[in-house]
């Protein structure tokens, strides 16, 4: 007697907890990291980027943990499928390399929150925004409703991010290697959410499984 074996179908769900988030491996970043530290180093890593076909992008600004104090946007981080470009604003500013990416309407690219990113960018130079795809509504077009990064990441690849940088010196002389991963699975996790997100539409090879709210929602700002 044969049997067919049936393929299942990939479970996701409308939204996951934190806690069974906390249980899953840790992602690593398979790629390779480029610090971007001149105008001319910009424009080579510019060049590069724009003849990708999808790019993810995210930020990181230095926090500050007195009452007043703000501290501008430090790092910009651009990722291909394999490398990822980290420039480093407070060094190199809004050099004309990094207002020609943040202008382009010709490549895909793909970020969270990005009205949020676009706000701290503009306070170091004015430029117009090209074409940008938010993952929270690419996610929300097949039910998911977290809205950040760590969770949508689990939910779709069953993978933790961990956040262990986030509130670390982004303009410190010499960024760690900690740093400088973090970064970068922050921009490269974007494009495998939207690649994997499409797939999943064209093919129907997902089951959506409904989970009752059973705590405020996420922050629609928390990477």
């Amino acid at each position: 007697m044969y049997f067919c074996a049936l393929k299942m179908k990939k479970r996701i769900y409308s939204k996951i907890e934190k806690a069974a988030v906390s249980k899953l491996p840790k992602v690593q970043y398979p790629g390779k990291i480029v610090v971007v530290l001149t105008e001319r180093e910009a424009e080579q890593a510019v060049d590069y980027l724009l003849a990708q076909p999808i790019l993810g992008l995210d930020t990181e600004t230095r926090p500050s943990f007195h009452r007043g104090k703000r501290y501008k946007c430090a790092l910009l981080q651009v990722a291909s499928r394999d490398y990822c470009f980290l420039f480093r604003l407070n060094h190199i500013g809004l050099a004309p390399a990094v207002v020609r990416l943040l202008e382009d309407c010709t490549v895909r690219k793909v970020a969270l929150a990005w009205k949020n990113d676009l706000v701290a960018l503009r306070e170091l130079g004015a430029f117009s925004r090209g074409e940008f795809i938010d993952i929270q509504d690419v996610v929300a077009e097949i039910g998911i409703q977290d809205q950040s990064l760590v969770k949508i990441y689990a939910n779709l690849f069953e993978e933790r991010i961990s956040k262990n940088e986030r509130l670390s010196n982004w303009e410190r002389d010499v960024l760690s290697e900690q740093q400088k991963a973090y970064a970068a699975i922050d921009a490269w996790a974007c494009i495998r959410i939207d690649e994997e997100i499409r797939r999943l539409q064209e093919t129907g090879d997902y089951e959506l499984v409904k989970v009752e709210e059973t705590v405020p929602k996420d922050e629609t700002d928390i990477s």
